[in-house]
């Protein structure tokens, strides 16, 4: 029957990573639902899950408009908005209130990320604060030290750096953290939060953040804008990247930049993604999106021989 034969399409997309059992392997990226305003509407559209934030110890506007840039030759977005948020307090809240009203949304992780007024070596303190804040209402926590919108973010992807912050969270009784990569860090940095995933037995890695470098591909005259970059331009990079960690740890990755179809997000989870997200392929492709890519993932497990999407992750190691 129909039923029969939809029942078996949902499991062969179904994963499960770091305790949570997942519909399909596409999400949304942190920084479009950034108030966790959007999750039910987000699972409606046929997402998997929804990375809400980055959210910061305190409300904070971003920095000064316009702060977001279309380069539309390149199936890309530069943006610089600084993590505006409404402040771990309010959005904790907003998530208890909202959680009691799904039934069914999807895991919803939320991204945490360091204040703008907080100095770099309070930073551990200012993360525990707003994962205190969150903590209830997360089904995983992704501690974000790659924003390259923020002074001083980098700082935080050094081992030193960010060892404090791993630890100020476990002591604070964090469970499934994932840590989220920037794309520029060398192969030694990359090997270094490795090792920390090792240490902090931290439950995923994210691949990647975006980035501030320019690609010689770029067309559109908006690649002058200072920000991150996301969107096609990055996608080969970002799943090189991915295959990179993937090598290097058996934990699982959410696989993320440039995904805009089935292709691009079959080509991750090949990779060794557990799971993609995207944002930039929204813009561009629209609100059918996750529905269009699950639909072909289906078709590619088929053309492979792969009975589910869990049986593809690392095909290509």
């Amino acid at each position: 029957t129909d039923s029969d034969s939809v029942s078996s399409e949902s499991d062969r997309l179904q994963v499960d990573a770091f305790g949570q059992s997942f519909d399909n392997p596409v999400g949304v990226a942190a920084g479009f639902d950034k108030n966790a305003e959007l999750p039910i509407i987000l699972g409606a559209l046929g997402f998997g899950h929804v990375e809400v934030g980055g959210v910061t110890a305190v409300s904070q506007p971003g920095n000064v408009r316009p702060r977001m840039f279309r380069l539309v030759d390149d199936e890309a977005l530069i943006n610089r908005m600084g993590l505006n948020n409404d402040g771990a307090d309010v959005i904790g809240e907003r998530l208890s209130n909202r959680r009691h009203n799904i039934d069914h949304c999807g895991p919803i992780g939320v991204n945490i990320a360091l204040s703008e007024s907080t100095p770099i070596h309070e930073a551990p303190s200012d993360y525990q604060y707003t994962y205190k804040q969150i903590a209830a209402e997360a089904d995983y926590v992704a501690v974000n030290v790659s924003c390259p919108n923020s002074e001083g973010m980098q700082e935080l992807q050094q081992r030193d750096s960010l060892s404090r912050i791993m630890d100020a969270l476990t002591t604070a009784g964090a469970e499934t953290l994932l840590v989220k990569l920037a794309p520029e860090l060398s192969d030694g940095a990359i090997e270094d939060v490795i090792d920390l995933v090792e240490i902090f037995d931290l439950d995923g890695v994210i691949t990647t953040n975006t980035t501030t470098e320019r690609p010689e591909s770029l067309d559109s005259t908006e690649q002058i804008e200072r920000g991150g970059l996301s969107g096609a331009p990055i996608e080969d990079q970002a799943t090189k990247l991915v295959q990179f960690v993937a090598k290097r740890t058996d934990v699982p990755i959410i696989g993320v930049g440039g995904v805009s179809n089935a292709a691009g997000a079959y080509a991750k989870i090949r990779a060794g993604a557990s799971l993609v997200q995207l944002y930039t392929g929204l813009v561009y492709q629209g609100p059918t999106l996750a529905r269009d890519i699950n639909t072909g993932l289906l078709e590619l497990l088929e053309a492979d021989g792969f009975d589910s999407v869990e049986s593809a992750i690392g095909a290509d190691l």
